[in-house]
């Protein structure tokens, strides 16, 4: 499992976790490090945290968490890929992967060629992505819901 965020302007380092992701993990591994680490660096008190329905995401106590912590969570329909840019930045450094001549063989030899997908991936890339989601929900919406050529 790995999980990276990201915002027009920034990005939070990949961070892979072994195993199974529970609640528990989520607080210690994701929100009490990359997250709160992220909006530090960012300095904006305007941050909201989207994230997916996923089992962790939604556990009560990630709830009280975040608002223990003044994290604003952005509410989030259920099955909704199409919405989420991260599915979309996602996709690029994994494209890289499938590409290579030599594709990973290993878990760790996996988890560096994402990492290096991940940091070589143009941040430029990243802040078109976001500022596309406008026309991307377009076409959802057009699409009644449905698949998009995106």
């Amino acid at each position: 499992m790995v999980w990276r965020g990201i915002c027009s302007d920034a990005r939070t380092e990949l961070v892979v976790v072994p195993g199974r992701l529970t609640a528990a993990r989520y607080i210690q591994e994701i929100l009490q490090e990359p997250i709160l680490r992220f909006v530090a660096f960012l300095g904006s008190e305007d941050f909201i945290l989207m994230q997916d329905n996923a089992r962790p995401h939604a556990a009560r106590c990630i709830d009280d968490y975040q608002s223990e912590v003044r994290i604003t969570k952005l509410e989030w329909p259920v099955r909704s890929p199409d919405l989420n840019p991260i599915e979309h930045v996602w996709d690029m450094p994994k494209r890289r992967i499938r590409s290579t001549p030599n594709p990973p063989e290993t878990i760790g030899q996996l988890k560096t060629a994402l990492v290096a997908a991940w940091d070589e991936l143009p941040q430029v890339d990243i802040k078109n992505t976001i500022h596309s989601m406008p026309d991307r929900m377009q076409t959802v919406i057009r699409a009644r819901g449905g698949n998009t050529h995106y």
